[in-house]
């Protein structure tokens, strides 16, 4: 086994002993197989707790091709390993050029898959306007993402979804966990072992208070940091404020802001109009699933003169002499410049795209061609499988309890 091949799967191993819903639903349908006969197309970030959730499905009976949802995220010891070690077909390449990117995705379409598993949904869009042959045989897809499910439900309000969708992003079991605390942990540990600064005592400016901004303001604030939200919704606006943070317009977050971290799903959230606004020394950062939020081609055209800081960190001098520096090239922090979030978290949302899958596999020309969401069974199912493994047990209700609830 060549090192980069040892090294992934060292990576995936670990990982996998961390994830016990995974560990138990191998244990339940590695012998049933419930997959058998479905060709799937995997498309994420391809690190190693996603390698294993395309393990786990095909030890549980589907043929399995994988690719990377973003060029940065891609780690090239986990496709080694999928490829020489678990013999998979992978197409992705860590820093691959755009073209590449999308030649990539074109290729594991060649599989003629019966279900997607996509992170972001260029792969559901391509099959949607671009290939539309490969939508003969498509079953279902299921969509990760907050970016990938606002992207489906554009194409259902069109009229141009053509196969049932389920937004595995809605579960509770995805996105009050992943979306809050894996993202809040993820892009602290992405900004801080790419820059090795200290956050504590320093200004955070966190564009969005979805669920997503509210871990990354909560870390933020558990560091140490002065925590400014930017909104565009007032509600949330003001759910920011109640949990304690400060909140204002971007232009005048701007001049004070020590570190910036967008996670709105939006475009030219820290636009041109921004960057003379910023400090000297500010650093730039992404948790959205685009690199669009930075206007990094803006930024570009615009310095004076550029320069890698270091890894992963690109600097910008700008016409008024200070400098700005941008992590990752403004793709997503934490899998961009980090590990992505944490195993366990994972665990739980991988369990929430394996069922949604196989609800899909198993409805199979049984279900409409729109948007729907994770059976909230499968919610429960999973949280009680959390639990469980944690070694934590809940009080039910009691007869006495049911009725008092159901009477009028």
């Amino acid at each position: 086994m060549d090192a980069l091949t040892d090294l992934g799967v060292k990576k995936m191993n670990w990982a996998w002993q961390y994830m016990p819903i995974l560990n138990e639903i191998h244990k339940k349908y590695k012998d049933e197989k419930p997959f058998t006969g479905c060709k799937m197309v995997v498309c994420c970030h391809l690190e190693a707790k996603t390698a294993n959730l395309a393990r786990l499905f095909r030890d549980t009976g589907a043929e399995v091709w994988a690719t990377g949802s973003n060029p940065l995220s891609t780690q090239d010891e986990i496709v080694a390993a999928l490829i020489n070690h678990d013999k998979m077909v992978v197409h992705a390449k860590h820093t691959e050029d755009n073209e590449a990117f999308r030649k990539n995705l074109y290729k594991v379409l060649e599989l003629k898959p019966n279900l997607i598993l996509d992170d972001g949904g260029d792969l559901s869009t391509i099959v949607h306007t671009e290939r539309k042959d490969y939508l003969e045989g498509l079953k279902g897809i299921s969509e990760e993402t907050t970016t990938g499910v606002a992207r489906l439900r554009a194409l259902e309000k069109d009229g141009l979804l053509k196969v049932p969708v389920i937004a595995a992003n809605n579960a509770q079991m995805k996105y009050l966990f992943d979306n809050r605390y894996g993202t809040g942990q993820s892009v602290w540990d992405g900004i801080m072992r790419t820059t090795n600064l200290a956050i504590c005592g320093k200004v955070v400016v966190v564009a969005g208070y979805g669920w997503c901004g509210k871990g990354v303001a909560g870390k933020a604030r558990g560091l140490g940091a002065h925590v400014i939200i930017t909104e565009i919704d007032p509600i949330k606006a003001l759910e920011a404020l109640m949990d304690g943070f400060d909140v204002m317009p971007m232009d005048q977050a701007a001049p004070l802001g020590d570190f910036f971290v967008t996670v709105t799903g939006n475009t030219n959230v820290v636009s041109k109009r921004h960057f003379d606004l910023l400090k000297e020394g500010a650093v730039l950062s992404n948790a959205g699933h685009f690199d669009v939020e930075i206007a990094v081609k803006d930024l570009e055209s615009y310095a004076r003169n550029t320069w890698e800081a270091k890894p992963n960190i690109k600097g910008y001098q700008l016409p008024n002499g200070k400098s700005v520096f941008v992590i990752g090239s403004g793709r997503l922090v934490n899998i961009a410049a980090a590990d992505g979030h944490p195993v366990e978290i994972m665990d739980g949302s991988f369990g929430v795209q394996y069922f949604s899958m196989l609800y899909l596999w198993k409805n199979r020309d049984k279900l409409e061609a729109r948007l729907f969401d994770t059976p909230a069974e499968i919610d429960q199912e999973l949280a009680f499988l959390k639990l469980k493994s944690m070694h934590k047990t809940i009080d039910t209700l009691t007869e006495e309890q049911t009725r008092y609830l159901n009477s009028w």
